[in-house]
């Protein structure tokens, strides 16, 4: 029979994608169980990613400073803006492939039915830096759903509206995947073999 504190601890795991109640149940136990040294240190690490980790001031990803690694970096081609809808997706990219331009992370895609919208996921902000004059290519890299799909194509109008080259990742990627999910090779051959729009 489980205390309320344990019940709490149950559904405060719940909020991690994929765990159900089982396995938010079996994490919870297995913390206090068998690694109280390990729930301290993830307590501890949690608040403090927390209390520290922000968005970059200019792609939007996750980072710890004003600017993150990949933007405060002068060997990264800056006329390449690579978009994707979130920062595990910029991982998954700088992992997988060869690509040395810089990103700009949606925190999410369009989707009118859950009422988010174009400035909702960032694109005025886009909109100003593409009108900086610094960037020649924007790659589309959104993940191949629908809603993936629609964010691409409202961009793609964006980008050409400025005249500036707008390329898609290929579809190595399979439709309904999610970057993050993605092997190695299949992210490359993607990467690599973007088309215009």
């Amino acid at each position: 029979m489980s205390t309320p504190l344990i019940g709490q601890l149950v559904e405060a795991l719940r909020c991690l994608p994929g765990v159900g109640p089982k396995s938010a149940q079996r994490m919870a136990y297995h913390l206090l169980e068998r690694d109280r040294d390990g729930a301290r240190q993830l307590a501890t690490l949690l608040n403090e990613a927390v209390e520290r980790i922000g968005h970059c001031e200019q792609c939007r990803t996750l980072s710890e400073s004003a600017l993150c690694n990949v933007c405060a970096s002068p060997k990264r081609d800056r006329s390449q803006l690579c978009v994707v809808e979130s920062p595990i997706d910029v991982q998954a990219i700088m992992q997988a492939t060869e690509y040395r331009g810089l990103f700009y992370v949606l925190m999410g895609h369009l989707s009118p039915l859950d009422g988010i919208g174009p400035n909702d996921i960032g694109l005025d902000q886009l909109a100003r830096r593409l009108d900086e004059g610094e960037v020649v290519e924007v790659i589309l890299a959104t993940n191949p759903t629908v809603e993936g799909e629609a964010t691409a194509h409202y961009i793609a109008d964006m980008v050409k509206q400025r005249k500036i080259r707008v390329t898609r990742i290929a579809h190595g990627v399979p439709m309904g995947g999610e970057l993050e999910f993605a092997n190695s090779s299949t992210l490359s051959q993607a990467l690599s073999g973007r088309s215009e729009l």
